[in-house]
Formats: structure tokens, C-alpha cells, sequence
């Protein structure tokens, strides 16, 4: 079996072993940060099979990652909303919100979603060496080598396109990041290029938050006091995240 490919079966048990730690530290409750080491995790997870998804082995794996990271989200969103009122003391709006919390935790610790996730898991191993047998895996590196190319591809014509849809070039910038954290060895990207990836996928998350928070103060009436400064708070994301856009594009030209 190549070594690209005991490497990435290594890598993908790894990933699970931390899965595992998260899923305990969000069934004992003992911090904040589970649920969003668990969707990183998952996330890094998604970027290492991404390349492969032709194959059956990556794509029964893949979904089952992509469905537990589509579960969550709204959690996600929830966490980052509460801590956003409570850090400008609406402790009051934020604990109804953290009931629902707790309750969405228990609610995707007992998904059907997380459990096929954590047996493909087990299961993936010897997947991957099934298909290696099959033939179904013919020049892996070459593979991953030219998706990768073609994510950084398509990133470099979204930044190029004068009306750029800020929520596209988000997903595009967290693609080629984790794609370049999961095969460091096929992609060469320059420090700079790397500082300005992190600067502009922090600066479309906080116009991302804010936007989450104004459509669901859309539904949920008692958010209105922080309705104006969200909107006044995601126009300086948007400036800022397109100044940090702009010289991301000039370092990739």
C-alpha cells in the first residue's frame, strides 16, 4: 500500500480519536469549546477525503462528516449569539438561549447522524485498503494534487469577480486552508499568503456572525436592542473584510 495512503489513513485516525474527546467533553459538559472543536474537527476531516471523492470509501465517509457538521451549525451559531449577549450584559436574553443549548447538545449527542459518523470511522481503514486492492485508487497523489490546484483556481476567480459573493469566497477560503493543512507536501503556499487566508476568513466570519444575527432577530423580537449596532457592526466587517480580500488577491496575482 503507498505510503500516501497509510499516512492518510494515520491522519483520519487521528481525527477520530479527537471526535471522540470532543463528543466526551460535550456529553460531561466540562467546557465551551467542544462543540467547536468537534466542527473543526469534522471540517478537517471533510478536507482530507475531499480530493478523494470519487472514491466510495471517501464519499460513505464524507457524508456522514457532512451531516454532522450540517446538525451543528445552528448550534454553533447558538453558542456564538450567546456569548455575544451576555458579553454586553443581556444575561437575561442569553439564559433562555442556553437552555436550548443544552438541549440541542443532547439532541445531536443522541443523532443517529453522530453515531454512523463515529462506525464509518471505525469501519474506514479497511475500506480504504478494500478499494487500494480494487484498483480503485490509481495515482492518489497526482489526484489530490490537481483538486487542490483547482480549489486555488477557483478562489483566484471569486476574488477576481467585482461582485464577489462574500458568503462563496468564505467557504472558498476555508477549502484551500484545510485543504493545505491536511497535504502541506502537495500544496506550496507563501507565509504571507497564509497570514492573509487567516486574516480574511476571521474578518468574513465576524460579517458572517453578524449577518446570522440579523436574520434571526428577524424572527426572535426581543433581540431588537442590538439590532442597529449589529448592522452598524457588520458594515465595518464587510469594509474590512474586503480591504483584507483585495491584498489577498494582489499576493496571489
Amino acid at each position: 500500500m503507498p505510503a500516501m495512503l497509510d499516512d492518510l489513513i494515520a491522519q483520519v485516525l487521528t481525527l477520530e480519536i479527537k471526535l471522540l474527546s470532543c463528543r466526551a467533553r460535550l456529553e460531561a459538559g466540562t467546557d465551551g469549546e467542544a462543540l467547536h472543536d468537534l466542527r473543526i474537527n469534522t471540517r478537517r476531516l471533510r478536507s482530507l477525503l475531499r480530493p478523494l471523492r470519487d472514491l466510495p470509501a471517501a464519499q460513505v465517509l464524507n457524508e456522514a462528516a457532512r451531516e454532522v457538521g450540517a446538525l451543528s451549525t445552528p448550534l454553533r451559531d447558538l453558542e456564538v449569539l450567546i456569548v455575544e449577549l451576555e458579553s454586553h450584559g443581556l444575561a437575561h436574553l442569553a439564559e433562555p438561549r442556553r437552555q436550548r443549548l443544552r438541549e440541542g447538545y443532547l439532541a445531536l449527542l443522541a443523532a443517529p447522524a453522530l453515531a454512523q459518523l463515529f462506525r464509518v470511522l471505525d469501519a474506514w481503514p479497511q475500506l480504504l485498503r478494500i478499494s487500494h486492492r480494487e484498483g480503485l485508487l490509481v495515482k492518489p497523489r497526482k489526484t489530490i494534487r490537481k483538486r487542490l490546484a483547482k480549489d486555488w483556481q477557483r478562489l483566484e476567480q471569486a476574488l477576481a469577480d467585482p461582485s464577489h459573493d462574500r458568503h462563496r469566497l468564505r467557504l472558498l477560503i476555508k477549502r484551500v486552508r484545510y485543504g493545505g493543512d491536511a497535504y502541506p507536501q502537495l500544496v506550496e503556499t507563501s507565509a504571507k499568503a497564509q497570514r492573509l487566508l487567516k486574516g480574511a476568513q476571521a474578518a468574513l466570519g465576524k460579517w458572517h456572525d453578524r449577518l446570522q444575527w440579523l436574520l434571526i432577530a428577524e424572527q426572535e423580537p426581543d433581540l431588537a436592542p442590538r439590532v442597529k449596532a449589529w448592522r452598524v457592526a457588520m458594515h465595518g466587517a464587510e469594509v474590512r473584510s474586503d480591504r483584507v480580500l483585495d491584498k489577498l488577491q494582489a499576493s496571489l496575482g
